[in-house]
């Protein structure tokens, strides 16, 4: 025991018996890992949190390699390295003879299968439903997937293959997941935590099932457990903390060297080894220097290439030869192929296989959601019907307050002589304006009226005076020689309420307009010209639109593309965070699926939904409201292709965020924006000049000027304010695209 504490836990005898091995390109592709002076970090430069420090790591292929190590020691973060989810800051790696992610590695791809901590499936989905995705997404056809469901049935002890995986317990859950990761007879399986809740028996027909898939060497495994002990079953294993490898050799052999029957007690022994720092780099490296090196190269560089304990990167080799090849092959082998990407390439981007099987993926859960999607369709249409019949109609039912001094005592009744006579104009013309759907309230004097008015029981206050109707007359008679006292006693006294603009207007425009039908109706009825009693301003015809518009027909445009372009949003960022923060999307991308495949097929799926969404909403519209002057066929292409565009933006949403609370932040901040920069409630026109110049620039402005020009002009296509609306709407989908591209290639933690 006290040699063992002077050597920090390593009998002396093993660290004079440390060996070290020429490692070249050839020697590293012919393992089914090498890691090589791996280093990750997390945060800023000015605090990072390193995860791997230096770490190397060699899985010879053939054999069952463990991998061992507390929570939060780097094992998921090397793991994700491994099949090329995450990039390391430093060092390289090799798989199954390639660079991660490099043209040809087949990694990510079907060559691994990778079965993650979480269960990362769809609950929704059947195990049958579920290992025909995966079996797809490998190029497997139905029949081969049915046949190994058929084994898996059997071996792992699942319940029938009908079962939604939602309705399974916690440990066959699992074990569905790892027949999803075994359905294609992978090279490569990386299984994080595959035995957790099993059954001891199960678990070792599991380990039974490993072994036996290795033995040809053509198969290799890389394993994760709590287990510590069921780990003496795996060729070799790796001894993980704090970023770095305290061991990597076969249980056997490390039981051996620290003389326990126990794996935990040489785990323990050697973290205490490397809190206590007894064994420092700089003591190994020394006596890698002054030991033998048949491959004749230098102490320092070999012992850099070197797997090794204590996070000094040096290996107990011991006379250990299986998984390391003869390096009497090639030192040097050409790069690998850097060819530039061609336009065959470019065909090449979507994988049929892999596409059918995320269509196919994303319409079966649309089917298993039926009542979120009926919602999801109908949601628009009762959002439209909202708009159409609360926005734009005209207040019924306003009070004015009238105080009527023609009459004889205020409560009397207004009655009034239809004939040429100057007798109680003021009742003949509170009939007129009666038409305008007010309701006309009695008052005894002015100040009773204008109180109802501050108090907000009238919205306007109209007085009478005691001889209006003879001074009205005489005005009309007299014309320029009327003297005052006619003129001020033909005036009608109005105090309005205009504390609301939209009823304010409406109000005075009624007054008005009831005014003017009062004159016309009484120089008819005594045979004066009607021209006399116009204005003389005369307005024709409306070249564009009707005589009294209404506030729908200017708005419904760009509502229309507002309630298409953010639901389209909610629909498309909810999917794939869904998928995201469930392991889906990671699982699906390990298993060779790029993100450009996993856009596109969303884009067909959620494309299938919105045009429902279109078709409803704008016959909805048109049917009830909205005035169509233009061709429905257009009008329809451009909504569709805004529909798009926020699709493509939900994408870029879902790829820059993290989790759904700050997607609803991100869709939430840029709504009102949008609503009130692009010309949606107010006109462009009326915005300051930097605003107005801002709104140039976003995707709904030149999309609603094109709608509005094409519903309540009838402009065609070939019209600049119609065919700019679907230049800018593409040029958005271009670059929402282009962007959510760029995130899911480069955004990989």
């Amino acid at each position: 025991m006290a040699e063992l504490m002077e050597t920090g836990g390593v009998p002396m005898a093993a660290g004079r018996r440390l060996k070290t091995q020429k490692s070249t390109i050839w020697t590293r592709r012919q393992q089914a890992v090498c890691v090589r002076r791996a280093y990750k970090r997390y945060g800023s430069k000015k605090n990072p949190n390193q995860i791997l420090d230096g770490l190397n790591m060699t899985v010879p292929k053939g054999t069952i390699y463990g991998l061992l190590g507390a929570s939060g020691c780097g094992k998921t973060t090397l793991l994700s390295c491994i099949v090329g989810r995450r990039r390391l800051n430093s060092g390289e790696i090799w798989v199954l003879g390639g660079r991660p992610g490099s043209r040809g590695s087949g990694v990510p791809g079907p060559r691994i299968g990778y079965m993650p901590q979480e269960i990362a499936l769809y609950g929704e989905f059947s195990i049958r439903e579920t290992l025909i995705y995966f079996g797809w997404v490998a190029g497997m056809s139905t029949g081969e997937v049915d046949e190994r469901l058929d084994f898996f049935i059997k071996f792992l002890q699942l319940p029938p293959a009908t079962r939604p995986v939602k309705n399974l317990s916690g440990g066959q859950q699992r074990r569905v997941s790892l027949a999803a990761a075994l359905i294609n007879n992978p090279e490569l399986l990386i299984l994080d935590e595959p035995t957790v809740g099993v059954d001891p028996v199960l678990r070792q027909n599991i380990w039974d099932h490993l072994v036996e898939i290795t033995q040809g060497g053509q198969r290799t495994v890389i394993i994760t457990t709590h287990y510590i002990d069921e780990t003496k079953q795996a060729g070799m294993i790796a001894l993980m903390r704090g970023g770095k490898f305290l061991a990597e050799e076969s249980p056997e052999m490390l039981m051996q060297m620290y003389q326990s029957d126990s794996l935990e007690n040489v785990f323990l022994k050697l973290s205490l080894a490397q809190i206590q720092g007894k064994r420092r780099r700089s003591i190994y490296l020394k006596e890698v220097a002054g030991s033998e090196d048949p491959a004749g190269e230098s102490g320092a560089d070999a012992a850099s290439e070197i797997s090794g304990e204590f996070g000094d990167n040096v290996s107990i080799k011991s006379g250990r030869s299986e998984g390391h090849h003869s390096v009497t092959g090639p030192s040097d082998l050409p790069p690998e192929d850097e060819t530039p990407f061609s336009c065959k390439d470019m065909f090449m981007i979507l994988s049929p296989h892999r596409m059918k099987a995320l269509i196919w993926k994303n319409f079966l859960w649309m089917w298993r959601n039926f009542g979120v999607m009926a919602f999801v369709i109908g949601l628009p249409v009762l959002q439209i019907c909202l708009f159409c019949f609360s926005i734009g109609r005209p207040p019924l039912g306003l009070h004015l307050a009238i105080v009527n001094n023609e009459l004889n005592n205020w409560t009397d009744p207004c009655h009034f002589n239809t004939n040429c006579t100057i007798e109680m104009l003021s009742c003949r013309y509170l009939a007129e304006l009666q038409k305008y759907n007010v309701v006309e309230v009695p008052y005894p004097n002015e100040m009773e009226a204008k109180h109802a008015v501050k108090l907000g029981h009238a919205w306007a206050a109209l007085s009478f005076p005691e001889n209006y109707s003879t001074s009205l007359y005489e005005r009309l008679n007299q014309g320029r020689d009327a003297d005052d006292s006619v003129l001020d006693f033909s005036n009608i006294e109005i105090w309005m309420d205009a504390s609301d603009q939209q009823i304010n207007q409406l109000l005075t425009r009624n007054i008005l307009l009831s005014f003017e039908d009062f004159v016309m109706d009484v120089s008819r009825a005594c045979d004066y010209p009607e021209k006399v009693a116009k204005l003389p301003v005369n307005f024709e015809t409306p070249i564009y639109g009707s005589k009294n518009p209404n506030f729908t027909n200017f708005a419904a445009p760009g509502v229309i593309l507002t309630i298409i372009f953010f639901l389209s949003v909610a629909l498309t960022s909810g999917a794939m965070l869904i998928e995201r923060n469930e392991g889906i999307l990671e699982r699906s991308l390990v298993s060779g699926i790029t993100g450009t495949e996993i856009l596109f097929s969303h884009v067909v799926t959620q494309f299938s939904v919105m045009c429902g969404q279109t078709i409803m909403v704008l016959a909805f519209a048109f049917v009830t409201v909205v005035e169509v002057n233009g061709g429905v066929g257009w009008v329809t292409l451009l909504t569709v292709l805004t529909g798009l565009c926020g699709m493509c933006f939900g994408f870029v949403v879902s790829c820059a965020v993290d989790n759904e609370r700050n997607a609803t932040y991100m869709a939430l901040g840029s709504f009102l924006p949008i609503v009130m920069l692009c010309g949606i409630i107010w006109p462009v026109e009326g915005m300051h000049y930097i605003l107005k110049f801002i709104s140039f620039f976003l995707p709904l402005t030149k999309s609603t000027e094109s709608m509005r020009a094409m519903l309540a002009r009838g402009w065609t296509i070939t019209s600049p304010a119609v065919y700019y609306g679907f230049i800018s709407t593409l040029l958005w989908i271009a670059i929402f695209l282009t962007l959510s591209i760029l995130l899911i290639k480069f955004k990989k933690g």
